[in-house]
C-alpha cells in the first residue's frame, strides 16, 4: 500500500513537472514572437515617418529624385519584411532602409533653410526616438530569444520541447556592415 501511494506520488509530481515544463516552454515562445511584433512595430512607424521626412525634403531638393525612388523602395521592403518576412529579411530590410536615409540627410545637409525648418526637426526627433525604440526592440527580442534557446537546449526542459512545438530561434543579427550607426555630418 505504501509503495502505491509512493509511486502515485512520484507519477503525480513528474505529470506536474511536465506540465511546468511544457508550460515554461510556450510562454518563452510566446515572449519571443512578441518580441519580435515589437520589432515589427518599430520597422511599421519608421517606414510610415520616411514619407513625410522625403515630402520636407523633396520641397527644398526637387532634382534628387535617385535618392528618394530608393528610399521608396527601401520603405516598401520594410514594410513587406515586417508584415511576413524573416528575421533575417527585416534585418536586410532595415539596413537598406538605413542606408536611404543617410542618402537623405545628405541631400538635406545641402539645403541650410531645410536644416532649420520646425517639420524636418520634428521628423528628424521622431526618426531618432524610433531608432532608439528600434535598438530596444532588438534587444529585447534577442533577450527573449536567449531565455528560449537556453531552455530549449538544457535539461531537463530540452526533454519537452519537441512536445511543446517549441524550436531554438535565430537571433536578430545586424547585417554585414552595419554594426555601427550611419554617420550624418550637417
Amino acid at each position: 500500500m505504501i509503495v502505491l501511494i509512493v509511486l502515485l506520488v512520484v507519477i503525480i509530481a513528474l505529470v506536474l513537472f511536465g506540465i511546468t515544463a511544457f508550460n515554461r516552454l510556450r510562454t518563452l515562445d510566446v515572449k519571443a514572437q512578441e518580441a519580435l511584433g515589437g520589432i515589427d512595430v518599430q520597422l511599421t512607424r519608421r517606414a510610415d515617418l520616411i514619407p513625410n521626412l522625403v515630402e520636407t525634403v523633396k520641397g527644398y531638393a526637387s532634382h534628387e529624385k535617385g535618392v528618394f525612388e530608393e528610399v521608396t523602395a527601401a520603405r516598401a521592403a520594410v514594410t513587406k519584411a515586417a508584415a511576413s518576412g524573416t528575421v533575417e529579411q527585416k534585418a536586410e530590410a532595415s539596413a537598406a532602409l538605413d542606408k536611404s536615409l543617410v542618402n537623405v540627410m545628405a541631400v538635406a545637409e545641402n539645403y541650410p533653410d531645410l536644416k532649420a525648418s520646425t517639420n524636418f526637426l520634428d521628423l528628424q526627433k521622431q526618426l531618432t526616438d524610433t531608432e532608439n525604440q528600434l535598438s530596444f526592440a532588438r534587444q529585447y527580442y534577442n533577450d527573449a530569444v536567449s531565455s528560449l534557446n537556453t531552455a530549449v537546449v538544457t535539461f531537463p526542459s530540452m526533454l519537452f520541447a519537441g512536445v511543446a512545438g517549441v524550436a531554438k530561434r535565430v537571433f536578430y543579427a545586424a547585417p554585414e556592415g552595419q554594426t555601427s550607426p550611419p554617420q550624418v555630418k550637417f
